[in-house]
């Protein structure tokens, strides 16, 4: 078992976890080590209905819950299936199932099985499309969504160590077909990524603590953004001066203008980048628009943003008459 993965887990010992758990390899080292560990576990296992094999891999899952004493659920995915974004509907209705049973059994903590070489990849896409910060510092080991703590162990783990404990103990996994189709830009990253280190000398080490340094500063960010965001938010929106927002540098900027948007219009993400980047030229003068289900406004040195189709009043009587 990984010492990173043990020293992650103490501190939520003795709380009831909800696990994700398709079936491959990552997913079953993770409730396997849970298993060994002793955690209070419920695993929650999503049939996209996508495959042929997908039935067989929730039967295979289902009995080695039953043979470890793991309650299983398990949800299908039986909304029409998109023609366009089917990975991102995948995993955007898998997140949901999950979180709603997380919500509904009061369990404060959903983990996935995301590993380092996931990590990895997901910031090759990012840096391939341009990110900034947030992209490039990859995912975090703790997140939230929806009111529910994303925990992510073996963040620390490499897929190759993940495979030998899966194969040296005989546990079996199966493999998503759709893991080698290279249609989708995740597996192209997988299977050229040696070439980073191959061709120019850049391991897979560096790169993780490249992320690891970004995260750093991701984090004192994100605390900082956090206290301003309680200076200004209110049950109704928010209402503050331009030089709240414009004073900040250009990346404190737009995510906290993006959180604004966020929470107010109770998104599941934040608008896109250019979506962002448009708003705030346009909040350089007096304007008003939506984005994000709000309606946002400016008018004079005040900026506005309050949930769509409610009023957008600058009235001082209207802030005291919300809070």
């Amino acid at each position: 078992m990984n010492k990173k993965f043990t020293d992650f887990m103490p501190k939520y010992r003795g709380n009831r976890l909800a696990v994700a758990v398709s079936g491959g390899v990552d997913s079953m080292c993770l409730l396997y080590w849970l298993h060994e560990i002793g955690a209070d576990i419920v695993c929650l296992h999503v049939n996209h209905r996508l495959r042929p094999e997908a039935d067989t891999e929730t039967d295979y899952v289902v009995n080695v819950c039953k043979q470890l004493n793991v309650p299983c659920k398990v949800f299908y995915w039986d909304a029409a299936k998109p023609e366009n974004g089917l990975e991102a509907a995948a995993r955007e209705a898998r997140y949901q199932m999950m979180i709603d049973y997380c919500h509904e059994n009061s369990i404060e903590y959903l983990l996935t099985a995301h590993q380092s070489d996931d990590q990895i990849e997901t910031f090759l896409m990012n840096l391939s499309r341009g990110s900034g910060l947030y992209g490039l510092s990859g995912m975090m080991q703790e997140s939230e969504r929806d009111g529910i703590k994303i925990l992510r162990p073996l963040l620390g783990v490499s897929r190759s160590e993940i495979k030998k404990y899966c194969d040296d103990n005989n546990i079996k996994y199966y493999t998503d077909s759709m893991n080698s189709d290279e249609h989708y830009t995740r597996v192209k990253m997988r299977k050229n990524r040696h070439l980073l280190n191959d061709e120019l000398g850049i391991s897979d080490a560096r790169i993780l603590l490249a992320i690891e340094n970004l995260g750093r500063t991701r984090q004192w960010m994100d605390k900082y953004i956090e206290n301003r965001l309680e200076l200004v938010l209110r049950p109704w929106g928010t209402m503050f001066t331009a030089s709240f927002l414009f004073d900040e540098a250009e990346e404190v900027r737009l995510k906290l203008l993006g959180l604004l948007i966020q929470k107010i219009g109770k998104g599941d993400y934040l608008p896109r980048l250019n979506s962002l980047q448009n708003a705030l030229c346009n909040l350089h003068s007096d304007c008003q628009f939506t984005l994000g289900h709000c309606t946002i406004r400016r008018l004079g040195d005040r900026i506005l943003i309050v949930p769509e189709g409610k009023r957008t009043t600058f009235r001082k009587r209207y802030e005291k008459r919300k809070k």
